[in-house]
């Protein structure tokens, strides 16, 4: 036997027990990181070079993701600022979720327990793909949602009646920029940045209380977990699928291009997002 078929031969095995797990599966809990996007035709903003191909202009000025993220463009520069989270609200905007997604929200769908989502990405697309807002705990925040930075105590409010007009060859916004219903100060969107003390967590705590409650009913049920795309720069979505797994005696299915590597008795899956759960719903018919 050829290298070639005998890794051909794993990947169906690997593909095989994946399809077993899922249709055996009583709850589905949903790992995603910015690899899940990719498929979708995102940049991974975790990717340095994926970040200078989309933003040029920062190329040019030097600036890199790491001091984008940051609360204080919203003062020294708010034009600046919005123009960044601006042209990524657009593109969330304007690009539908790839079919992985519809494919993870039918699997829930058949679950008895449901399905719960953990994710890093602030692109709002489990959501446009039907899954129950109430759902997904979104680790970062989501750039759909605003809070006011003046903290005048409206709480957080949602982006979808708000447009950003984006000059794309200086990456700044033009016109009025987003502000707070109540009391017209400044608004920022209601993800957590770097060196951020001014987040108002109260929509992801809630959401977090739910998963929480939602996973303390699940001892001794068949339990899977599916994480998409989570890398290792900063683990979060990993950790927390593998300690999940493991608390629960869950079966973990790990898809990663680039990093796939996972405990013993998991299952690794070293492809894309969008390919890898399409082999699994052939595999599953």
């Amino acid at each position: 036997m050829s290298p070639q078929q005998s890794s051909a031969d794993d990947l169906q095995e690997k593909l095989a027990r994946a399809a077993l797990a899922v249709q055996n599966a009583e709850a589905i809990l949903i790992g995603a990181g910015a690899g899940m996007g990719v498929d979708s035709g995102m940049p991974d903003f975790r990717s340095k070079n994926g970040f200078w191909g989309n933003y040029p202009l920062l190329n040019g000025q030097r600036i890199d993701v790491l001091s984008m993220c940051n609360p204080e463009w919203f003062r020294k520069d708010p034009q600046f600022a919005w123009g960044f989270y601006g042209h990524r609200l657009n593109m969330y905007r304007r690009t539908p979720p790839h079919a992985g997604f519809e494919i993870l929200k039918k699997w829930s769908i058949q679950c008895s327990r449901g399905s719960f989502v953990y994710t890093s990405n602030i692109d709002g697309h489990f959501q446009a793909s039907g899954f129950a807002p109430s759902k997904v705990f979104e680790v970062h925040g989501s750039l759909h949602w605003m809070q006011c930075m003046a903290q005048c105590g409206i709480g957080i409010f949602s982006a979808d009646k708000t447009t950003i007009d984006v000059d794309e060859t200086n990456l700044h916004a033009h016109g009025a920029l987003p502000s707070c219903r109540a009391c017209g100060a400044m608004a920022r969107p209601n993800i957590v940045l770097y060196g951020d003390d001014g987040f108002d967590s109260t929509r992801s705590d809630a959401h977090l209380y739910d998963l929480k409650r939602w996973i303390s009913g699940l001892s001794g049920r068949r339990v899977v977990v599916i994480e998409c795309g989570a890398g290792m720069t900063i683990p979060t979505i990993r950790d927390f699928c593998e300690d999940t797994a493991l608390n629960l005696k869950a079966t973990l299915i790990r898809i990663n291009t680039s990093e796939p590597w996972v405990p013993s008795g998991a299952i690794s899956l070293e492809m894309g997002a969008r390919e890898a759960l399409e082999k699994n719903r052939r595999e599953d018919t």
